[in-house]
């Protein structure tokens, strides 16, 4: 991946706040829009979710999930040219953690209500892989090193 596209998934991965989370439900696929969090080495993408959604019970019993994040369609003629990229990843649950609840609550101040409730908890996607489209015909299927590597961008 050359260096301006890296720049765009650094850009995309950063700057987006909305992601749709794919996971299996009952052995079918299911999409759900959720908030994510991206470590700034793009080792992790953090989601504080409710145990009372369908994600959060799939994640439970399988720990494989996709990310999908997208530039935001600005109604230009052919939105395929939107920069996309989607994460294969394994999800975990995560105990208390002060340092991503302070990050979380600075990129999502109105989401400070979530913490006054129980089955809210933190659970970290370490990517296996992913796949961004930089546009027309600049496709990368890029390992979970080379997408850190995009971090560095």
């Amino acid at each position: 991946m050359n260096s301006d596209d890296a720049a765009a998934l650094a850009s995309l991965l950063r700057s987006a706040r909305l992601a749709h989370l794919g996971t299996l439900r009952q052995g079918a696929p299911l999409a759900s829009m959720t908030l994510y969090l991206a470590a700034p080495d793009f080792s992790a993408f953090h989601l504080h979710v409710s145990r009372l959604a369908w994600h959060t019970q799939d994640m439970l019993a399988d720990a494989r999930v996709a990310l999908s994040v997208a530039e935001i369609d600005d109604g230009r003629n052919d939105p395929f040219t939107l920069t996309r990229v989607t994460i294969r990843g394994e999800a975990e649950q995560l105990g208390q953690d002060e340092a991503l609840k302070r990050a979380w609550l600075a990129r999502f101040p109105a989401q400070a209500v979530n913490f006054e409730f129980a089955d809210f908890s933190f659970w970290r996607i370490a990517p296996r892989d992913a796949r961004f489209v930089a546009g027309f015909g600049r496709i990368h299927n890029l390992s979970a090193a080379e997408l850190a590597a995009a971090a560095r961008a």
